[in-house]
């Protein structure tokens, strides 16, 4: 799942729970139905990620769709946590909008046999937290 900076979801792929998160993130931005601006050099449209993503692949790819890349191992976080005021880290994100999808029954064990099924599930969970975020659904 991709999310912009408050955790509203922005791109979403299914895929088996044993598929290593480099391999789905050029499948996630595709995944992304609005156009998103051009990034300038004033304007730069980040990518935050975990030790998950540090591969050179990765690195290539999220350059490639005009992305600046922030992908820090954990140890290096806690370690700025330490040393620099005020330091949140980013990752917390991916991590609160995972679980606000937890509290989706359905999401949280599989029965659905067919993945365009549970997608489809997936996908009224991004559009109800969406709305939510917005302050349109109470």
């Amino acid at each position: 799942m991709l999310t912009d900076g408050e955790g509203i979801p922005l791109g979403v792929v299914v895929s088996g729970a044993n598929t290593h998160d480099m391999r789905l993130v050029e499948e996630t931005l595709k995944s992304i139905p609005v156009e998103r601006p051009e990034p300038t050099a004033r304007k730069k449209q980040h990518f935050c990620a975990d030790r998950g993503y540090d591969y050179p692949d990765v690195r290539a790819l999220i350059k490639a769709w005009g992305y600046t890349a922030h992908i820090k191992a954990r140890s290096e976080e806690i370690a700025e946590g330490k040393t620099i005021p005020g330091y949140r880290c980013r990752r917390w994100v991916v991590e609160r909008t995972h679980s606000w999808f937890n509290r989706f029954r359905r999401l949280l064990i599989r029965w659905e046999k067919k993945a365009e099924n549970y997608l489809a599930f997936v996908h009224f969970a991004c559009a109800w937290t969406t709305l939510r975020a917005a302050g349109i659904l109470g």
